[in-house]
């Protein structure tokens, strides 16, 4: 008994439609399969971030800065918290209590940055022989030189002179 293309056509269809449904089933699990996989990623970051600098986020950092109350012989120690968006840094120069300082870093834009931890480090920026306080937040860097004893922003004069210094 011979088949005629007409009785064909309904198993092609049919056929047809079957793969055409399984191709969109593969594309919305391969897509569902992607954000799971980045909703766990995230929640792993920000998992090991809690464990690494706590909540609120902080960092703490010792070193010698080149500060009047190292002379003691003890480290400067540093702090820096993200305080629902906005960056305190804290410095006990020399680890004296009586000479605290303070500064209130950028506030942070945009979802989950109360999360976003802030770093901290001491290089010569300027090439003057004095350690200058690096706030890294992201990828961004932030510059407080090592002025008379304090950190300070720099003017507008040391922002051109240090981003000549750094584009060689």
């Amino acid at each position: 008994m011979a088949t005629t293309s007409r009785e064909l056509q309904p198993a092609r269809r049919i056929h047809l439609l079957s793969r055409v449904f399984n191709r969109i089933i593969m594309i919305l699990a391969a897509t569902a399969l992607a954000i799971v996989i980045g909703a766990l990623s995230e929640s792993a970051r920000i998992l090991l971030d809690d464990w690494r600098y706590g909540r609120p986020r902080t960092t703490h950092l010792t070193g010698y800065a080149g500060l009047p109350a190292e002379r003691s012989g003890q480290p400067s120690r540093f702090v820096a918290l993200n305080l629902d968006r906005q960056v305190v840094i804290i410095a006990l120069p020399g680890g004296d209590l009586t000479q605290i300082q303070t500064w209130q870093g950028p506030y942070l834009f945009g979802l989950h940055e109360d999360l976003t931890p802030v770093v901290l480090s001491l290089e010569d920026a300027d090439n003057d022989g004095l350690a200058d306080l690096l706030v890294t937040i992201h990828q961004e860097r932030l510059v407080y030189l090592n002025r008379d004893g304090t950190f300070r922003l720099p003017t507008p004069e040391e922002w051109h002179r240090l981003a000549q210094e750094h584009s060689r």
